[in-house]
């Protein structure tokens, strides 16, 4: 009878750990499912981060390379050609580093919402929402609208080195930039309105 006992306990103990090894089993094998499925996620969300990084890469190369494309149309213009292009004052001043007088240009007190584009290729250049009132008598921004336009080191006049704005695409030359202009650049581009075309914003009926 004590045998027989004796046999029935060593079963059922051989049956429990057989059991607790078994669920151990399970869940060391779970956790590893777990670690080798997260693995791969983590690797599909580094590929599509790339993916997208590339995509912002490519997108700007893209843009920077339509301006490249665009240069290279505007470079083959003759001046014989600007000319008929253009009004004289227009050719003065954008083919010749031409300066209106003060307070005399189309622009130099318009306050209407819009772009102000290049009267040579039409690029945008300035928004009217930095135009700003720098009592010159000449049109006044202090932030252009991305790279659009471009500056450069003028030594026309002696003893008074400026630097000059001309577009970017087309290098029209369109004025000036100082540093005593408003937050948040700190710049003034003082400008000439026959280097320049405002297109309105169209005011919404009611």
């Amino acid at each position: 009878m004590a045998s027989s006992t004796c046999f029935t306990i060593q079963s059922r103990f051989f049956v429990s750990e057989r059991t607790r090894l078994d669920s151990f089993s399970k869940q060391s094998l779970s956790g590893f499912a777990c670690r080798s499925l997260t693995k791969p996620r983590n690797l599909n969300l580094s590929v599509l981060l790339l993916r997208c990084s590339m995509g912002s890469f490519n997108s700007s190369e893209k843009s920077d390379n339509v301006q490249e494309a665009a240069k290279s149309d505007f470079a083959s213009i003759s001046e014989g050609e600007w000319k008929k292009r253009l009004t004289p004052e227009q050719y003065y001043i954008t083919r010749q580093k031409g300066t209106e007088r003060a307070f005399t240009g189309e622009y130099w007190n318009t306050k209407t919402p819009g772009v102000y584009k290049c009267i040579c290729c039409d690029t945008p250049l300035f928004d009217s929402s930095t135009k700003f009132d720098s009592g010159t008598g000449w049109p006044s921004y202090y932030k252009p609208i991305e790279n659009n336009v471009k500056s450069k080191l003028d030594l026309s006049i002696i003893f008074m080195p400026r630097q000059e704005v001309i577009c970017a695409v087309c290098n029209a030359h369109l004025g000036h930039v100082f540093d005593d202009g408003p937050r948040p650049t700190g710049k003034r581009y003082c400008l000439n309105s026959a280097a320049l075309k405002l297109e309105a914003l169209e005011r919404t009926r009611d």
